[in-house]
């Protein structure tokens, strides 16, 4: 009678921390990609295919930029299946770390794969790599048809942006040190460098594609620590970089467009405390940018967004500012002015609670979200999540 007991006991805590973590059942699906193992698994991204397939991406290896055994990894969940596909290499440049790719589908179809390969074993030495194809429809990874390096070239317009911005800034009340110039000035003096702002612009997030086919995608750099975008109008055949995102700190955007036209950009806030999300806006279709704001939205890892297909906008990331333990999705009725409705995805302690961080997240036509997102519970337990979700149980 006791072990009945006990094990009802179980079954019943069980349920009951299931059913917190998923108050509104939300949650379709929910499944790693891959057996946790001990390499290490970050930055995933995730499309849709024409045929009913999904494909993800992530990079993996046994560090990050300082290992260069680190190579871009995919996988493939096939029409009608429950389980992801053995996963397999997408990219892997020789001798050089590959990290942070992003998956994208052009307005034409064509399947697009963006990462950077990390020179010097440094962020800032990262360059843009690009594959594409139209071969993607079989069982396994996609037969890449062309692949070249997108070479940005942020002309004096860059120099002149950055110094402009930083004056229309309210003014820092503090350098490094008393006998030390301030951040900001420090700043602009690197956007002089021609080198320096043509290399190290990093993928993150999936481009915004217009209905016009203009393709936005999203960049940041960890040397200026702000961000960019690179911009094509002719479905991702060439590519120029648009006015930087300037700010204290704003990196990794992910962007919406509102329906008066104006793009907004949140990012991961990489500057001083307090840490929260930052924003920005674009009336020109992504070509410049105002200075980042911050918003209410505490943050310090990783943020994604998604205009939903009955208007709402769609937040995941992590809305802590001290730490990866915690994952929430909320959803915004007014263009992302405020978030009425909130779950979280994971929400651990943050003593010894798990990482989860950098979620891709995209909508399906059934009105389904998918998720992925990186997934450490321990040296040993790493690996990426997968999750699909109703907005519609939100509420």
């Amino acid at each position: 009678m006791k072990k009945i007991l006990f094990l009802t006991f179980a079954l019943l805590s069980l349920a009951s921390v299931a059913q917190q973590k998923n108050k509104y059942k939300s949650i379709v699906e929910e499944k790693f990609i891959f057996t946790p193992q001990s390499e290490h698994s970050h930055g995933s991204s995730i499309v849709a295919l024409p045929n009913g397939d999904f494909l993800a991406c992530w990079f993996q290896g046994s560090g990050e930029r300082k290992s260069d055994d680190v190579r871009i990894m995919g996988s493939r969940l096939q029409k009608g299946k429950t389980t992801w596909g053995k996963p397999f290499v997408m990219a892997d440049t020789p001798g050089l770390p590959d990290c942070n790719p992003v998956l994208f589908l052009n307005n034409k179809e064509k399947l697009f794969l963006v990462w950077i390969a990390v020179q010097g074993n440094m962020w800032e030495g990262s360059i843009l790599r690009t594959r594409t194809t139209t071969n993607y429809n079989q069982a396994g990874a996609p037969v890449w048809e062309w692949q070249d390096n997108i070479l940005l070239k942020p002309g004096e317009e860059f120099e002149s942006e950055v110094e402009e911005k930083y004056a229309e800034m309210p003014e820092l009340e503090h350098g490094w040190a008393g006998y030390a110039p301030l951040y900001d000035n420090l700043i602009i003096e690197a956007s002089k460098n021609k080198v320096n702002r043509s290399i190290g612009w990093m993928t993150r997030i999936k481009p915004l594609i217009l209905e016009s086919g203009r393709i936005i995608l999203p960049l940041y750099s960890d040397g200026y620590n702000f961000s960019i975008c690179a911009i094509s109008d002719d479905d991702g055949e060439t590519w120029r970089p648009s006015k930087p995102i300037v700010g204290r700190g704003p990196i990794q955007p992910a962007l919406a467009l509102k329906t008066n036209g104006d793009i907004v950009a949140f990012m991961r806030d990489s500057g001083d405390a307090p840490a929260r999300v930052h924003k920005s806006i674009s009336k020109d279709k992504g070509e410049s940018w105002t200075y980042s704001v911050k918003t209410d939205i505490p943050n310090t890892a990783s943020v994604e967004i998604l205009v939903l297909k009955d208007g709402r906008w769609a937040f995941v990331g992590n809305d802590i500012d001290d730490g990866r333990y915690r994952v929430v999705l909320m959803l915004s009725d007014d263009q992302g002015e405020t978030w009425k409705w909130k779950e979280y995805l994971e929400n651990d302690s943050k003593q010894g609670g798990g990482s989860y961080s950098y979620p891709g997240l995209i909508q399906t036509q059934d009105g389904l979200l998918h998720i992925t997102y990186s997934s450490r519970t321990s040296e040993t337990e790493k690996s990426i999540k997968y999750l699909v979700v109703n907005p519609e149980k939100i509420n």
